[in-house]
C-alpha cells in the first residue's frame, strides 16, 4: 500500500462509515453545501419552484417547470430542475437553486461513493435516508431563507414499484403512495392531480397527468412556469421503470404539452372529473 493509499484508507477509517458527506464534513466541511453562511444583504437568489411526481402501473414519473425566480422577476425560462441520482432514482429540486443543484451533487456522490465502497447499492429508504440527512444539514441556511426541499423519486426492484418521498426542511422524510408536489404551485398542481390520478394509469396517461398538473400550478402562482409555445420550452419529464432512470423524449413531451394546451382552448380549467364514482363527467 502506497502512503497515499495509507493515508487515504486511514482518513475513511476515522469517519467509520462508508458515507462520502460524513468524510467530507470531517476533513473538509467548508465544501459541504451551505456550509459558508450568509448575511442579511445576500439573500437575493434564484428560487426553483413546482415539482410533481405520480407513481403509474410499473414505475414512477417525475415532472418539474423551467422558470426560476428572484423575487418577483424571472431569473431563467429553462432551468434544469429533475436529475437522475442514480440508475434507479431522481431528484426534483425546489427552493435556492444553486445550494439545491449543489446538494443534488453531493447527494449523486453520496449514492456512487457508497455503491464503490460497499459493493453495493443503497435501499431505495437508504437513498431517501441520505437524502434527509443532507436537507437537515443546511437547515442553518433554511433559517436564513435558502432553504431546500426536494422531491425524491425512485424505483424500488425489491418491491418492483415505483415510490416518492417527501421532505420538509429539517429533514422529516414522509412516503407519498400515488403522488405528490413540491414547492410554490405545489398545492394547486396536488389539487389538480386529486382529480386526475387514478390507479393503474399507463406511463403516457401519467406523464399526461403530471403535465396538466404543472399546468394548472402555472395558471395560478406565477412564480411557476407553463409551457412557452414562443421559445418551445416545455417541462422535463423523468421516468423510472425496472429498466432504470431515463428521461422523456422533448419531442413526445412537447406533443402531450401541445395536446394539453389545445384541450384549454376549449375548457381553460382542464378537464372535469366526475361528481361521484362511476359517474359521467359533465
Amino acid at each position: 500500500m502506497s502512503e497515499r493509499g495509507g493515508r487515504l484508507d486511514k482518513a475513511f477509517g476515522a469517519v467509520g462509515s462508508s458515507s462520502f458527506t460524513e468524510f467530507l464534513a470531517s476533513h473538509s466541511p467548508q465544501l459541504l453545501p451551505g456550509a459558508q453562511g450568509v448575511t442579511a444583504g445576500q439573500l437575493e437568489a434564484a428560487h426553483g419552484t413546482t415539482i410533481v411526481a405520480a407513481t403509474f402501473e410499473g414505475g414512477v414519473v417525475m415532472g418539474g417547470d423551467r422558470r426560476a425566480t428572484v423575487g418577483n422577476v424571472i431569473a431563467q425560462r429553462d432551468i434544469q430542475k429533475v436529475f437522475a441520482t442514480d440508475e434507479y432514482s431522481c431528484v426534483g429540486i425546489a427552493g435556492t437553486a444553486g445550494i439545491a443543484v449543489e446538494m443534488t451533487r453531493l447527494f449523486q456522490v453520496e449514492l456512487e461513493h457508497y455503491e464503490k465502497i460497499e459493493g453495493t447499492t443503497l435501499s431505495t429508504d437508504g437513498k431517501a435516508n441520505r437524502l434527509a440527512a443532507l436537507i437537515r444539514g443546511n437547515l442553518g441556511m433554511a433559517m436564513q431563507g435558502l432553504a431546500v426541499v426536494p422531491l425524491f423519486a425512485a424505483f424500488d426492484l425489491e418491491r418492483e414499484a415505483g415510490r416518492i418521498f417527501a421532505f420538509d426542511v429539517t429533514g422529516n422524510k414522509n412516503e407519498e403512495r400515488t403522488f405528490h408536489s413540491v414547492g410554490s404551485g405545489s398545492t394547486f398542481a396536488r389539487g389538480s392531480l386529486k382529480k386526475l390520478y387514478r390507479q393503474g394509469m399507463s406511463e403516457s396517461e401519467a406523464v399526461t397527468a403530471v403535465i396538466q398538473a404543472l399546468y394548472d400550478a402555472a395558471d395560478d402562482d406565477t412564480a411557476t412556469g407553463g409551457p412557452d409555445l414562443t421559445r418551445r420550452i416545455f417541462p422535463l419529464i423523468s421516468v423510472i421503470t425496472a429498466d432504470g432512470y431515463r428521461a422523456w423524449d422533448e419531442a413526445a413531451t412537447a406533443q402531450i404539452a401541445d395536446e394539453v394546451i389545445g384541450g384549454r382552448m376549449h375548457r381553460p380549467d382542464g378537464p372535469v372529473a366526475p361528481l361521484t364514482e362511476g359517474g359521467e363527467s359533465r
